[in-house]
């Protein structure tokens, strides 16, 4: 199951974390590069990915941080979550940057490198290439 929070269409490669993101104090502003080391996706960069976790979590300034990327040109294409919460709704809302909260299921099937489509106009609004 699908839920749309902020519609979109977009295509790129998923960047996918088990860990939850926590934008104020993960995410540098400038750069898009996850800053904590104790993040599994600890230096790498979210620019231009479809970014896959299970939710954010922190403080409601975490939706600034998204706004920020964004505004610096380093943030994902997307954003897909098992979990809606407010931080990553209303960050990715002022962004414009497309949220999807999926199943379990489909979390797990999804994987780093698989290139995947959003078209929140769709019946299927994410779809993987092979």
């Amino acid at each position: 199951m699908k839920k749309i929070l902020v519609s979109g269409k977009v295509e790129g490669i998923v960047l996918k974390s088990e860990n939850p993101i926590n934008f104020l104090g993960t995410v540098d502003k400038k750069t898009g590069i996850i800053s904590d080391r104790n993040h599994d996706l600890f230096e790498k960069p979210v620019k231009g990915k479809i970014l896959v976790f299970p939710s954010g979590v922190g403080s409601s300034v975490g939706a600034y941080t998204i706004y920020s990327i964004k505004s610096n040109d380093s943030a994902p294409l997307a954003m897909v979550c098992k979990k809606a919460d407010l931080t990553v709704a209303t960050g990715c809302a002022l962004a414009n940057i497309p949220v999807l909260i999926i199943s379990e299921n489909e979390f797990d099937s999804l994987k780093n490198g698989m290139k995947v489509k959003i078209n929140t106009e769709s019946n299927i609004p994410l779809s993987i290439y092979k």
